[in-house]
């Protein structure tokens, strides 16, 4: 604590660096130098939409949250607040009492999981501790390994990587295989497009997934555990690392650890980001050097997995769940969610949405709740049109089916999946024909090949698609899709090729009408495929600017200073510059000429 009681936090994640986190700071911590105020560093707040934040804790205890601090105003919050006592209300998003905007997205959460994330600083085992961590383990460590399965057990705990398959199956089943060597493996290999799950929780609280790791290999009799995480995560790794070696200076790690008999040890390994490696036996293969591939099954990993040795293999999440269920007791974990879907669920709400970040809220919530309730509405203003779960493996959901709770049971019934996290909102003008094809580019191209129907199929599948953005689709198209999509499903050996169907046949299931659309009028509803639209210029509008003839990058634009401008239809790559770049709103997009409507912004935003 500082001499004048205060304390000051600042998030210091890959989202709030990329914001300019690290400059706040690097200026922050010279301006408390001179009043002793220690400047503590933390991990992801969860508020990605307000990066980047600062905490301040006064002497009383009641804390205020800053967002969107940048080096120009955070003098202003250590001049009037921490200096004078005044809190700056301009910049404060979450007061001590929580009515905010900032405070009702937080308050609408259930942070079982996150307790530590923004909170404790990750590189730092002693905050960990101060937190209460390593508990969990010691209170495992004393019980029989079975004892242990039994209370994941009552938690009801499944595996947050996707498939929801209960944990203590799995590792009852890992503990029951004969084996010398046993291995567990954490699957930090995340790489759906708009995750950042994994990445958040290593770079905010490392210590919860060694720990879990650490239960796990006691349950099941294993002595080694592997990280597997994606190159891409620097910041991840780089907090893994310190975390290992400060677990083994104070003996978390090791021989003999809490004078248990119990010898663990973990070590961490690079993905170089192929999305098939976060299939379990390609996952494995990756590990052992080979090329990362999977396999037929069984035999399961549970019984012959890394090094044909039996190896249980559960993701981030899972492990972070782990060691407050010892520490807590399963109750203080099952009281949330549904019958079947037990505990909380870690999302990443990314899209069209006003209060985009890292969310953490119980089994059983409905859509419409996680986007209005929590997410704050369509940022843009316009109508909420639907939601993709899951990633490029999972499914779109229409606004009509909203009110579905997210959970495993409720999501599988209307042809969607969990998924490990990733919730992408879109408004009405998000083409869903585009969406279906972003995903299946981003999964043709991570296809490893082994599987004729994933290979070749998604191929297929994907110049359908494009035929039908471009406007020379059929209806006989859309039957394809279909059928393509059963088949590969079926004649796919990994949850890759077995899923990657899913964006097609969802948005044929539920916007079948854009389709036929696309492929009977040739028009693009939602005014996006590029082939399928024109921009004009009104005249009587034009101000005759510039702007938009600036922002041109082919110089598709003509006209003089102070005259209507035009726009060659020949040469425009119909981008959308030019009406971001308008401010007199008289640029119009048309999904075919003659009709014609104002637009303010372009296509799907942060998906296309």
């Amino acid at each position: 604590m500082s001499s004048n009681g205060f304390k000051v936090k600042i998030g210091l994640a890959s989202c709030s660096i990329a914001a300019g986190a690290a400059k706040v700071h690097d200026l922050l911590k010279d301006l408390l130098a001179d009043d002793g105020i220690h400047l503590q560093r933390t991990g992801c707040m969860g508020l990605c939409y307000c990066e980047p934040q600062v905490e301040v804790v006064a002497p009383d205890g009641r804390s205020y949250l800053y967002g969107n601090v940048s080096t120009d105003n955070v003098g202003q919050i250590v001049d009037e607040h921490i200096k004078k006592g005044e809190p700056v209300g301009e910049l404060l998003v979450v007061p001590p009492d929580g009515a905010s905007e900032a405070g009702e997205y937080i308050g609408r959460q259930e942070r079982f999981l996150l307790h530590n994330c923004g909170n404790i600083d990750p590189e730092n085992i002693e905050s960990y501790l101060d937190a209460g961590g390593y508990k969990g383990l010691a209170k495992a460590v004393a019980m029989k390994p079975e004892e242990v399965i039994a209370e994941v057990k009552s938690s009801g705990l499944r595996g947050r990587g996707g498939a929801g398959f209960p944990t203590h199956q799995k590792w009852t089943f890992a503990r029951d295989a004969k084996g010398e060597q046993k291995y567990i493996i954490c699957n930090a290999d995340e790489g759906d497009p708009g995750a950042f799950m994994d990445r958040s929780i290593l770079e905010s609280d490392p210590h919860s997934v060694l720990e879990g790791m650490m239960i796990a290999g006691y349950a099941i009799g294993a002595s080694v555990g592997y990280i597997y995480i994606r190159a891409e995560y620097p910041l991840a790794i780089r907090r893994l690392k310190i975390a290992i070696a400060q677990a083994k200076e104070h003996y978390y790690l090791g021989t003999n650890i809490l004078n248990s008999g119990f010898d663990f040890d973990i070590k961490i390994r690079e993905g170089a980001g192929a999305f098939v490696c976060g299939e379990e036996t390609a996952l494995i293969a990756s590990i052992e050097g080979k090329r990362g591939m999977p396999r037929f099954r069984p035999p399961f990993p549970a019984v012959s997995g890394l090094f044909a040795s039996p190896t249980s293999i559960n993701n981030v999440e899972t492990f972070a769940n782990v060691p407050q269920i010892l520490a807590q007791g399963a109750a203080a974990y099952n009281v949330h969610g549904t019958e079947f879907s037990k505990g909380t669920k870690v999302f990443a709400l990314a899209g069209k949405v006003n209060r985009g970040g890292l969310i953490e809220v119980p089994m059983g919530m409905t859509i419409n709740d996680i986007v209005f309730a929590v997410g704050g509405g369509i940022s843009t203003g316009k109508a909420f049109k639907a939601v993709q779960t899951g990633g490029p493996s999972g499914g779109c959901i229409p606004a009509e089916l909203a009110d579905t709770a997210v959970d495993y049971e409720s999501l599988k019934e209307i042809g969607a999946i969990m998924g490990s996290g990733g919730l992408l909102i879109m408004d009405e003008e998000t083409c869903m024909v585009d969406v279906a094809k972003f995903f299946l580019t981003f999964t043709r191209e991570e296809s490893c090949g082994k599987c004729t129907f994933c290979r070749v199929g998604t191929e297929q599948m994907l110049r359908i698609l494009e035929r039908i953005t471009e406007g020379e689709g059929t209806e006989e198209d859309i039957d394809i899709l279909e059928d393509l999509g059963s088949k590969i499903k079926a004649g796919s050996l990994c949850g890759l090729g077995q899923t990657v169907p899913n964006p097609v046949l969802t948005t044929i299931k539920y916007f079948r009408d854009e389709y036929m659309a696309h492929v009977r009028d040739k028009v693009c509803p939602a005014k996006n495929c590029k082939a399928l639209i024109e921009y004009e210029i009104v005249a009587e509008d034009c101000k005759g600017c510039g702007l938009c003839r600036k922002q041109c990058p082919v110089d598709a634009i003509s006209g003089g200073k102070k005259e209507p401008h035009v726009i060659d239809q020949a040469t425009c790559l119909r981008c959308g510059l030019c009406v971001n770049s308008c401010k007199f709103d008289c640029i119009t997009v048309s999904s075919r000429p003659g009709k014609t409507a104002p637009v303010d912004g372009q296509g799907m935003g942060a998906v296309s």
